[in-house]
């Protein structure tokens, strides 16, 4: 169902008038409907997804062309070469054979605690906060008691209490979407609350509309911008918090990861006997994807808040007015001597 009086939030018609707008003198049809909620291509956008793009394909694929990376040489510590392109371990394992393969294991953990925690946090925030009362009291209590509860203690409690042989990949998610679900869920509540009062949802409810497909089809795609920036937000603290738990020895013990690799180059005193091949990649791969991560967020939050897409959207058109002012300028001088070129003749 459609909207049944205009928007009031005059930043968001604002968006649109630019947007049109500027399509306009650029001699470029407006964007439709749907690609309202997809972020605007820059440069930052472009360059974010393009760090994405090649350490996800590094993970994918990485690890079909490498050999084996727990293959012990009586090579340790060989610099980087021909043979060894980032060098080997203490042990004489291939640092770049172990880099592929904790790459995959770093992304899968990653996705899964970005999924779970979205999840939980669409849960209990948008359906707590559509059905309201007694409903939206419990669900706001239990979220509130995750959310003073310190997330980094309770992560490496849960973690110890856990044995090694027990502590796979999927134990280490499922602890960090537990302990990181609880603030995006408060966030989809205060959304949700502010869009069940409009009236096309009113009008949803009247005609007799079930309550999931009034949450799915007029509710939820007003929360998409919102809920892909959590998952991108959430994505990044799963890899962080996974890297921080290796590092002290909570990780994933059957697991290859960039954490634990950090950790047994620690524990190798790479750091002491100068082996910067063992510890820089693998931290350089978490700045990197990070970063990524982080330009994109930046983009999509121009879609959460249209004022932010406003003031580039005007930037954009001070500069092309300053630009067609320098252009005239350049050519004003060229007019008079035209004129008393002609005059002469």
């Amino acid at each position: 169902m459609t909207n049944l009086k205009p928007s009031s939030e005059p930043s968001v018609a604002d968006s649109a008038e630019l947007l049109a707008e500027t399509s306009a003198e650029a001699g470029r049809k407006p964007r439709a409907g749907w690609r309202m909620l997809l972020p605007t291509m820059t440069p930052w956008l472009a360059v974010g997804l393009g760090l994405i793009a090649a350490i996800t394909l590094f993970g994918l694929i990485g690890p079909l062309f490498v050999g084996d990376p727990r293959t012990i040489r009586d090579m340790g510590l060989t610099p980087p070469s021909a043979d060894f392109w980032l060098g080997t371990t203490q042990t004489g394992q291939d640092v770049l054979a172990q880099l592929a393969y904790a790459t995959r294991g770093s992304l899968q953990i990653g996705v899964i605690v970005g999924l779970l925690a979205t999840a939980l946090s669409a849960f209990f925030g948008i359906y707590g906060a559509y059905r309201g009362r007694v409903v939206d009291e419990a669900f706001s209590l239990f979220t509130n008691v995750f959310l003073v509860i310190p997330g980094l203690p309770l992560v490496i409690v849960i973690s110890g209490f856990v044995p090694a042989e027990s502590r796979g990949l999927w134990t280490i998610a499922i602890v960090l979407a537990v302990t990181s679900w609880a603030g995006s869920a408060r966030v989809l509540r205060a959304q949700t609350l502010s869009v069940r009062n409009r009236d096309y949802v009113a009008a949803s409810q009247v005609s007799g509309e079930r309550p999931w497909r009034v949450i799915v089809v007029e509710i939820l795609p007003n929360l998409l911008p919102v809920i892909a920036s959590q998952f991108v937000f959430a994505v990044i603290a799963a890899i962080l918090g996974e890297a921080g738990l290796s590092f002290i020895g909570l990780g994933a013990s059957n697991s290859s990861t960039l954490g634990t690799m950090l950790f047994y180059a620690q524990n190798g005193f790479a750091l002491s006997l100068g082996a910067w091949w063992w510890f820089v990649p693998p931290g350089l791969i978490i700045a990197l994807f990070g970063m990524g991560l982080s330009l994109v967020n930046f983009s999509i939050d121009e879609i959460i808040n249209p004022k932010l897409k406003n003031l580039r959207l005007h930037r954009k058109r001070a500069r092309r007015a300053a630009r067609l002012e320098r252009e005239l300028a350049q050519a004003a001088p060229q007019v008079p001597s035209q004129q008393t070129k002609e005059t002469a003749r």
